[in-house]
């Protein structure tokens, strides 16, 4: 199964743990990859006047990908699903930060392109609402499927 793996802001603004970090660099160059940054401009996405808080304008991936998207908001950007779509994947593994919001939101982007997102449930951190990710976990589980963890690939 031709495979290639999305990941979803980690990146500093986001304090991920070193634990994700390093089981996602475990991945990289094992199959293509993809990261995401979310970088902020008020103009584009309104998280300081909405939210009270939002990343940094410069951060970039602590994840050493093949490609990096930077993005504005939540989705993954239309350049970052055609890139996908031109590699002819079966599926799109997706791990990383927001399992409920930023990595949900992917899932749904893929899936509308025709894509099939798969989830790595142990390779995902939650918001603050829910670190575990478990919230976002059953909602990817209800939209979408597929799931898997890392050492099922």
């Amino acid at each position: 199964m031709r495979q290639a793996l999305l990941i979803i802001d980690v990146q500093p603004s986001f304090a991920p743990p070193q634990w994700l970090i390093d089981g996602i660099r475990s991945l990289v160059g094992t199959l293509p990859s993809v990261a995401t940054v979310e970088r902020h401009d008020e103009v584009k996405t309104p998280f300081q006047k909405q939210l009270g808080w939002h990343p940094a304008a410069d951060d970039d991936s602590l994840i050493e990908a093949d490609r990096i998207f930077i993005k504005h908001g939540y989705a993954p950007t239309p350049e970052t699903i055609e890139y996908l779509k031109s590699l002819n994947v079966d599926r799109v593994l997706v791990c990383g930060l927001q399992t409920e919001t930023c990595c949900l939101a992917a899932g749904f982007a893929l899936f509308d392109a025709g894509l099939q997102p798969t989830l790595i449930t142990d390779l995902t951190v939650g918001s603050s609402l829910d670190r575990s990710g478990g919230l976002g976990v059953r909602l990817w589980e209800h939209h979408f499927g597929e799931v898997v963890t890392s050492n099922r690939l």
